[in-house]
């Protein structure tokens, strides 16, 4: 069968909120001794982020199966985004309401991890944004970190956007998005 993308708002996605959930208990198995990562954790987050602005869903799923996904959205001028970062430039935090879309969350099952999926997912979710930057957070020691530079992101500073999260690195890519050169 066939992967197939789908697009959600945030009233369909919180319709998925169980499937989200199950998707990120199955990728993120190795880190759930930390409760950051704990599916209740999560779908606190998750709620909060299905009320930003902008929130958007891309997922994929191979028949019946949802095998992966991501979503953001638009950081509010307001935004505690920033909030505890180091950065070497303070223009990097500076939100004007419609400046930069929060890449939240792109999460793939163990099972079909390393055959392109996140990929077509990053490019699909950013594909057709408006904002002039995206960012995301990323542990230094995650995988995914090279292939975020890979793909064109670069790092802006550091950050711990909850008390018993991770401190992260935080990343941004101009949008929209331009193919690397072979």
């Amino acid at each position: 069968m066939e992967a197939a993308l789908a697009h959600h708002d945030a009233q369909h996605a919180a319709t998925l909120r169980d499937e989200l959930i199950d998707v990120h208990l199955d990728a993120r198995a190795d880190l759930l001794d930390n409760p950051f990562y704990s599916g209740q954790r999560f779908g606190e987050r998750l709620d909060n982020y299905l009320l930003s602005p902008g929130f958007h869903l891309v997922t994929v799923r191979i028949g019946a199966e949802l095998i992966g996904y991501a979503f953001g959205g638009t950081l509010p001028a307001t935004t505690l985004w920033w909030r505890g970062a180091e950065v070497a430039d303070p223009d990097v935090t500076r939100e004007t309401g419609n400046r930069t879309f929060a890449f939240r969350e792109i999460l793939v099952r163990r099972a079909h991890q390393r055959r392109g999926y996140a990929h077509r997912l990053h490019d699909e979710l950013l594909g057709a944004r408006s904002e002039e930057r995206a960012t995301l957070l990323v542990r230094d020691d995650n995988p995914a970190r090279e292939l975020y530079l890979r793909w064109g992101w670069h790092l802006v500073g550091h950050l711990q956007p909850f008390p018993d999260s991770p401190r992260f690195e935080a990343m941004v890519i101009p949008l929209p998005l331009v193919p690397p050169l072979a």
